[in-house]
């Protein structure tokens, strides 16, 4: 999951040990790290508290874009920024997961072939 959009219905902290399932990072004594690539985490505290782990603070380090819906509590975070600059350089939408009105995911990618129509809007 680790280059897809993720959200998380419960909120932004999750157990540490969802971390790498989550979005491909393990907190470690040296940082942030997947492979063999490392973020230095300066205050732990600002990610960790009480076990929990902040997926938005995480968000930040490893320059995904997350938002919060304050109502339902759902978190959204983004591809890393090598994909979308590579997207918007190539002119191509990136794959992505939503739900609909019923709960059921729908990929972009299930209507390649088509033409498609992306519309994207807020209440706020």
């Amino acid at each position: 999951m680790t280059d897809e959009l993720v959200l998380l219905p419960d909120g932004p902290m999750i157990d540490a040990d969802q971390l790498e399932p989550t979005l491909g990072w393990t907190l470690k004594p040296e940082g942030l790290c997947q492979d063999d690539v490392c973020v230095l985490v300066p205050d732990r505290s600002l990610v960790e508290v009480d076990g929990k782990i902040d997926t938005i603070a995480i968000a930040g380090l490893i320059d995904r874009p997350a938002a919060l819906d304050s109502i339902s509590k759902r978190v959204a975070i983004g591809a890393p920024r090598t994909l979308r600059t590579a997207a918007l350089n190539d002119l191509q939408a990136p794959d992505f997961r939503l739900p609909d009105l019923d709960g059921t995911y729908h990929a972009l990618s299930d209507h390649r072939s088509k033409k498609r129509l992306l519309v994207a809007f807020s209440s706020w």
